[in-house]
């Protein structure tokens, strides 16, 4: 036999498990029945691997194995025919074989049936032997090849159950692991066969529908699972329920929303993607539905679009409020700057040497007005100040710091000469990204502050320098206590000294400006005593837009 052909052999007899299993009830009686058609006292059932030959059943005599080289099945083995030998002992390829020659056996009479595979491989012989010469006839032949043909089924058959049960138990730990899988997650899945009825679910799909009848048709389906349009109140025909869509038109059904509602319980919104099932030759063998819940994103969806909702009206007010601010900032400017630049206009007039000539306590009055009337005026033209800060829009330019600096100096040159105090700003400023108008605003709050709150016991400085985007203001004034530095920001808040005649609005204005423009704002110590106010605002180049 070839090499590639005999291996192909021993495999097969391998696969089918015969060489280590006891022979069956069936396989001792074919083997005795084989005896009797013969008309001899012996028979055999012998296999044969690539090295040793094994008699599985025997009738008549105890059987033995022995070497391949030594089996009378193997002299003919390959060319899987019927050997008949009345008298061995004149077949010059088996009279000197131990079996023959009394070594292992004294066979006279010799014949053997192949048990040949349904691949067509030799795996053994059906033998019926005897110590005399004998000679069977056509029927006995086709008797033994029939014995021969029953084996080989016999063995198929308890190969193909075998397998089979091997197959079952795949399939079970397959369908258990399915199972265990579907179980595991949160969407729901059910199938259905040809006829409509529910064949698969998992845990999710029994909660969505606890009490349906998971066993009924696809008559009345949807209102045996309670199925709903989008809105929760209009019921979905049966036709349009998407497992009944999808193997009736054979095509997926994707996204479909539906509401679930179950008495005592929550709708539930979900997405149902639905495919229709096909057997091996393509035909609908049903469908399968997975059921997506998305009441959480809907409610999700529904408080974000509340709180948009809310967020709108506030802005709304905001801007309300602001447009009464402003309007309130104008109504300011005309209602009470005019009268009291009136107020100022007479009391300068009282104040004419000539006109309080001899009159000391007048003169007195007349200062202490004109100086109320100043304060006054402060007051308004911070309060102006603040609601421009909060309400003009800002517009995003690039802002060169240095030529800002300058402009705010020459406003404040009659203030910073008046108080004699040193401005400096030694190095070259950075350029920001903000609305110039409120920037300005912003750096005349800070610098004006460092001059009006200086210390009158040494003269008075202040030095402007930068460190990337952050623009520190450092004075030798007065300086603010730790513990006050966060709430100089709040409106109208006062601090020890002569900070406490200030009406304490030009910080306020300060961090709304800041804040607006997405930047901060701090208070620290100047060395040596003072306040060193830093500024961050965006730079030249940044995202902020």
């Amino acid at each position: 036999m070839g090499s590639e052909r005999e291996r192909r052999r021993v495999a097969v007899l391998r696969e089918y498990h015969l060489l280590d299993t006891p022979p069956a009830a069936e396989l001792e009686a074919v083997v005795r029945v084989a005896a009797t058609v013969a008309g001899v006292p012996t028979a055999t059932l012998n296999l044969l691997d690539d090295a040793r030959q094994y008699q599985l059943t025997t009738v008549g005599f105890a059987g033995q194995q022995c070497s391949r080289a030594d089996s009378m099945c193997a002299v003919r083995l390959d060319r899987g025919a019927f050997v008949h030998l009345p008298d061995a002992r004149e077949e010059p390829d088996y009279r000197d074989n131990p079996w023959v020659t009394g070594r292992l056996g004294r066979i006279v009479f010799y014949a053997s049936a192949p048990l040949i595979s349904p691949g067509g491989l030799v795996m053994g012989t059906l033998c019926v032997f005897d110590e005399r010469p004998r000679e069977l006839s056509r029927e006995q032949i086709r008797g033994l090849e029939d014995l021969a043909g029953i084996v080989v089924a016999f063995f198929e058959r308890r190969r193909l159950a075998r397998l089979s049960a091997v197959l079952r138990e795949t399939i079970q730990a397959r369908d258990q692991w399915t199972r265990t899988m579907l179980d595991s997650i949160d969407e729901a899945v059910i199938a259905t066969s040809p006829a409509g009825v529910v064949t698969l679910f998992n845990r999710a799909a029994q909660s969505l529908h606890p009490d349906a009848d998971l066993g009924a048709g696809p008559d009345g389906s949807a209102a045996r699972y309670r199925l709903f349009e989008p809105d929760g109140r209009t019921p979905i025909p049966d036709e349009e329920v998407p497992l009944v869509v999808a193997m009736r038109e054979g095509v997926p059904v994707k996204g479909r929303e539906l509401v679930i509602r179950v008495p005592g319980r929550e709708p539930r919104s979900v997405l149902a993607n639905a495919a229709p099932l096909r057997d091996a030759d393509g035909r609908i063998s049903g469908a399968v539905v997975a059921l997506h819940d998305v009441t959480a994103e809907h409610t999700r969806r529904r408080i974000l679009e509340e709180a948009h909702q809310r967020l709108a009206a506030a802005n709304t007010e905001l801007r309300r409020s602001n447009a009464d601010l402003t309007n309130f900032a104008g109504a300011v400017s005309h209602d009470l700057v005019a009268p009291l630049a009136a107020v100022g206009g007479y009391l300068e007039l009282l104040a004419d040497p000539d006109e309080t000539a001899g009159h000391p306590r007048v003169a007195g009055w007349v200062t202490s007005a004109a100086q109320a009337v100043a304060r006054m005026r402060d007051l308004i033209d911070a309060l102006l100040g603040y609601a421009r800060a909060g309400s003009a829009p800002v517009r995003t330019l690039v802002v060169p710091l240095d030529g800002v600096i300058g402009e705010v100096l020459h406003d404040l040159g009659p203030q910073i000469a008046a108080a004699g105090t040193r401005v400096v700003a030694p190095g070259p400023l950075p350029e920001v990204v903000g609305d110039p108008v409120l920037i300005r605003q912003l750096l005349q709050n800070l610098i004006g502050n460092a001059v009006k709150f200086r210390d009158p016991g040494r003269p008075s400085r202040v030095e402007i320098t930068a460190d990337g985007p952050s623009l520190r203001i450092a004075d030798n004034g007065v300086g603010i206590p730790p513990s006050r530095r966060e709430e100089v920001f709040d409106m109208f808040a006062r601090v020890d000294g002569q900070v406490a005649r200030r009406h304490g609005i030009g910080l306020s204005s300060c961090l709304r400006i800041v804040e607006r423009h997405g930047g901060t704002i701090t208070i620290g110590d100047t060395p040596g005593g003072g306040t060193t106010v830093t500024v961050t605002l965006p730079e030249k180049g940044s995202d902020r837009r």
